[in-house]
């Protein structure tokens, strides 16, 4: 089972199309497929050989009404997963997308407090794979060009607090591919280059 994960694809074509060349069971689209929420069709027109199988939740440059109506109106087929949950094998994986207050008053923010709450809603899911737009503050997935943090401090308290097993986000450019540990959790900022998690190869390795 290979779950693909991809983020701040902001627009760039040519990443979008490399990534839906690869194959998977799954895709996970983690926010901020354009920017300030323009040009969604066409990017619609790229993943929809996916369809049936992409999940897509906002990052801070859509809405959560722009992602329900691009997956129910621009292309059917796709799945709206912000706030969403499946099982994949034995695995609940959850999607929560926007990001945490930013300096530049994007359309998909919320404040640390409405982030806490959202994510309270998928307490207890066990074993977990989280795919969020923002990352957990402290980390190596949210330092910006200077090296400070800009990530959510509520993220980082979920993480710590319910421990999946893996957690993916983008949102902060800079650190892109960059991996880190918190506990049990493998967490990885994507990216658009993306991230393809092979859980048939996982279990072969004695990792899960």
């Amino acid at each position: 089972m290979k779950l693909l994960i991809f983020s701040d694809i902001h627009s760039d074509t040519r990443a979008l199309e490399k990534v839906m060349d690869m194959e998977a069971d799954y895709y996970f689209a983690a926010g901020d497929l354009v920017n300030w929420a323009r040009g969604l069709d066409a990017m619609g027109e790229i993943l929809k050989r996916r369809a049936d199988r992409m999940y897509v939740i906002p990052g801070n440059h859509e809405s959560a009404q722009q992602i329900t109506d691009f997956c129910g109106e621009i292309v059917v087929g796709f799945h709206d997963f912000h706030g969403g949950r499946i099982t994949v094998g034995n695995f609940e994986v959850i999607g929560l997308g926007y990001s945490n207050p930013t300096p530049f008053d994007t359309p998909g923010e919320y404040s640390e407090e409405e982030l806490a709450t959202r994510l309270h809603a998928f307490d207890g899911a066990k074993p977990m794979i989280a795919v969020c737009h923002a990352p957990p503050w402290g980390t190596a997935l949210d330092r910006i060009t200077n090296l400070k943090h800009a990530g959510s401090r509520s993220m980082r308290e979920f993480i710590e607090r319910e421990q999946p097993r893996f957690f993916f986000c983008g949102h902060i450019h800079e650190a892109a591919g960059a991996q880190d540990t918190l506990g049990i959790t493998s967490a990885m900022n994507v990216g658009r280059k993306g991230y393809l998690l092979d859980l048939d190869k996982q279990a072969e390795l004695g990792f899960i």
